[in-house]
């Protein structure tokens, strides 16, 4: 690979930014990226909610889920048993709701044997 025509093309490109988008103002709130919870959010003491499989499949369909959680309105990292980060989801007056990339979940249900899909 040391002699590759690839990488002497790569050397010639200038590189503008480096590392990776951690948040963005999203209205009032402070919005981690999904890949930025995927990466730290294992680390998170504070504004995780763990979902169960039936629930998750809720989200992934689009639905909010009622929940009574002790959190303050805003953006959540959602996460399965045993601290499987998937990224983010928004608590708002009693309700959670997905904000997982729609062609990520795809991607990840398809990829998949048809006995481990998530189904409601």
């Amino acid at each position: 690979m040391r002699n590759s025509e690839f990488l002497r093309e790569a050397g010639r490109l200038k590189v503008s930014r480096v590392g990776m988008k951690a948040v963005s103002r999203v209205g009032a709130f402070i919005k981690p990226t999904t890949r930025f919870a995927q990466a730290f959010g294992h680390a998170a003491s504070r504004a995780k909610v763990t979902v169960d499989r039936v629930t998750l499949a809720r989200l992934i369909e689009g639905r909010t889920v009622p929940l009574d959680l002790d959190l303050e309105p805003g953006y959540v990292i959602l996460a399965l048993p045993g601290d499987c980060v998937l990224g983010m989801g928004l608590y708002l007056n009693g309700t959670l709701r997905s904000q997982l990339p729609r062609k990520e979940l795809h991607a990840a249900m398809f990829s998949r044997a048809p006995d481990e899909i998530i189904h409601a």
